[in-house]
């Protein structure tokens, strides 16, 4: 039988452990307690996440602020509910339900500053920059800007989709699935020249 405390000692990969994913604002104010449902199934999702995605970041750019990481079916559905900014259980780009799904169906995500790039953003730096970094090193599946501190939700699957879209202008979709970049990469390249090298593994 997982406890909470129990569970959030899990260790993810090299920088992050579970509980590192599990506080969230609406279950802390409205009074649930944010656990998964199927904690092995979250365990092995979060452990792909990290190591494929969020430990590449925080090895480049410096720590890495999860804004929102896991919600529990029940959380999820009364922030949807009451318009706390949860798409529904059932939608297939809902990622912050680590244990929702099997195979080829897992997912995994959360919501995340790069406070090295946050404070760049807020000069007036082009969140596309960014976009287009994430998109040359790595494995992400979806990515999904917005204009506060330039969050992102940041996703893995099993089978990475490759879209990117944004709320920040130019709205809509940078890049759908299957297609090519609009820039070369010699354009991209010029786009990120001035960020830190990268360390992470591919």
């Amino acid at each position: 039988m997982w406890s909470l405390e129990t569970l959030g000692r899990v260790r993810l990969s090299e920088h992050f452990y579970i509980r590192d994913f599990l506080y969230s604002e609406i279950a802390a104010f409205h009074g649930f307690q944010n656990m998964p449902e199927r904690p092995d199934l979250a365990i092995e999702c979060g452990r792909a996440f990290c190591g494929a995605l969020l430990d590449p970041l925080q090895d480049t750019f410096g720590r890495v602020a999860i804004r929102s990481g896991y919600r529990s079916p029940e959380v999820n559905r009364f922030g949807n509910e009451n318009g706390l900014n949860c798409a529904r259980n059932d939608n297939p780009i809902e990622c912050h339900i680590w244990d929702r799904e099997e195979g080829e169906n897992r997912i995994a995500g959360a919501s995340v500053v790069i406070p090295w790039f946050a404070d760049r953003y807020e000069k007036g730096r082009d969140w596309r920059d960014l976009a287009w970094w994430l998109h040359d090193h790595l494995p992400y599946s979806e990515v999904f800007f917005f204009p506060k501190l330039c969050a992102f939700n940041l996703v893995w699957r099993p089978v990475a989709r490759r879209r990117i879209d944004s709320y920040i202008a130019p709205r809509g979709c940078l890049l759908k699935p299957g297609a090519e970049p609009d820039e070369p990469l010699s354009v991209r390249r010029d786009r990120y020249a001035d960020f830190p090298v990268f360390l992470g593994r591919r």
